[in-house]
């Protein structure tokens, strides 16, 4: 009966307590939040600081923040879970957030970026100046399943 009570409580002991796997992962938000920062967020920080001061662009904003727009991920027609972003932008100290500055969204597979220009969605690095063509179907949610 010892025994059994021992091994009745170590199960329920084992059982409560979180598993280190499910404690290392990070959750979808922070996944993506990470993934937009590294990806694009601190490449155009960078971009910009190799850039001249004396441009007749717009001065690069002080600040940046990512904000995951949709904490579910949604499927696009092919059936691959994408979650989308906004960057907002600040250019002063004590100037206000200017909303959705870059829109876009982050595949939770592959982990590919891609950002709103015009109505069409192209590969991230377009905006650190690479000409790459919008990718059709990108971002945009397909058919969901029924719960």
């Amino acid at each position: 009966m010892k025994r059994l009570l021992s091994f009745l409580f170590c199960a329920l002991a084992c059982s409560s307590a979180p598993s280190p796997a499910a404690a290392d992962e990070p959750s979808l938000v922070d996944w993506a939040k990470r993934r937009v920062e590294d990806g694009l967020v601190k490449p155009l920080v960078a971009s910009e600081r190799e850039n001249s001061r004396f441009s007749r662009g717009r001065p690069p904003p002080r600040e940046r923040r990512v904000r995951i727009t949709q904490a579910n991920p949604t499927t696009d027609k092919s059936g691959h879970a994408f979650v989308p972003f906004a960057v907002d932008v600040r250019f002063g100290s004590s100037s206000e957030w200017h909303k959705d500055d870059v829109v876009g969204c982050a595949y939770r597979g592959s982990g590919a970026l891609f950002v709103k220009i015009g109505d069409a969605y192209r590969p991230a690095a377009f905006l650190l100046g690479k000409d790459l063509p919008a990718v059709a179907g990108a971002c945009e949610a397909g058919p969901q399943p029924r719960a």
